[in-house]
């Protein structure tokens, strides 16, 4: 009695076992009956009817990723490169994923070869390199397109690599080189450029600034030239106000103004002159004009002598 209890109790552990399923979170079982698709268990607890029910295949819904083998493809002007791809995915329809292909990565992977040969192929090496948006929007597109069918979605493709042959990459690298070479040249003669013509302008602003003092000084200079022959003149007036007034003061006769003619006559006749122009009140000083003729011509003959 008591083995026929433990061996029911075994047989009901075991069919509680088959039974009862918990499904994880982000997972779903597609479950058969009798063969048959039957339903898709959601995270939880699911009951299962042995020897009814089979799980068919437990899906996961989380998204995926899958990278695509680099892949030889030959571009438009005939360069043999190399692709290497990764497809973002995740099961949308997991009765789909399970039923309409055999093998939904294997699957997504053929497409990818396909699509990838098919888009680089109408592309040259150059617009390769510089169209990798382009290239990956565009198998987005049709990945999508074509996996909808198997419960699938992709939400997005990324070139992780683009290898050319060896000779192509020592091209690139040289042309790279000298395009940088090229670079710093410009950035070198624009500097150059730049401190010479700051230079110029500093050569320009220090002759202007010189020739500003140098026009300044000239007029400084001038103006001290014109007020010393100002006061020269000044100081010559001066004395002659001061030596007529001391003349005045002294009450002159007839005879100091006749001395002091003949004094101003001996000195016209000093001068280069030929002619002299005597005042009339002289006159009377002289004995005659042919005496102060001779007195003239004397004195000349003597300038003439020194």
């Amino acid at each position: 009695m008591g083995l026929f209890f433990i061996i029911l109790l075994v047989i009901v552990l075991i069919i509680a076992y088959k039974t009862i399923k918990v499904v994880k979170q982000s997972e779903v079982y597609v479950i058969e009956r009798l063969g048959k698709f039957h339903k898709v268990a959601d995270a939880g607890l699911t009951i299962i009817f042995p020897f009814l029910d089979h799980v068919r295949s437990v899906v996961s819904l989380k998204q995926q990723t899958m990278d695509i083998p680099p892949q030889g493809v030959i571009t438009k002007d005939n360069v043999t490169i190399t692709i290497d791809t990764v497809v973002f995915y995740k099961i949308t329809d997991p009765a789909k994923a399970v039923y309409e292909i055999q093998s939904l990565k294997k699957g997504i992977e053929y497409l990818a070869i396909t699509t990838i040969r098919d888009i680089v192929g109408k592309l040259d090496l150059d617009a390769t390199f510089s169209s990798r948006d382009v290239i990956n929007d565009q198998l987005r597109v049709v990945l999508d397109e074509a996996t909808d069918q198997w419960g699938c979605k992709v939400d997005r493709v990324e070139i992780k690599d683009i290898t050319p042959p060896a000779d192509i990459r020592d091209a690139m690298e040289k042309q790279m080189n000298a395009e940088r070479n090229k670079r710093a040249l410009i950035l070198q003669a624009e500097g150059e450029r730049q401190s010479a013509i700051t230079l110029a302008e500093g050569k320009k602003e220090a002759a202007i600034l010189e020739a500003e003092a140098d026009k300044e000084a000239a007029i400084r200079r001038a103006a001290g030239e014109a007020e010393a022959i100002k006061q020269v003149a000044d100081a010559k007036a001066e004395e002659i106000r001061m030596v007529y007034g001391a003349v005045m003061e002294s009450h002159p006769n007839d005879k100091l103004v006749q001395l002091k003619s003949l004094e101003a006559l001996k000195e016209i006749a000093d001068g280069d002159a030929n002619k002299v122009f005597i005042p009339f009140e002289a006159t009377s000083t002289l004995s005659s004009l042919g005496a102060i003729k001779e007195v003239m011509k004397d004195n000349k003959k003597d300038k003439k002598n020194d």
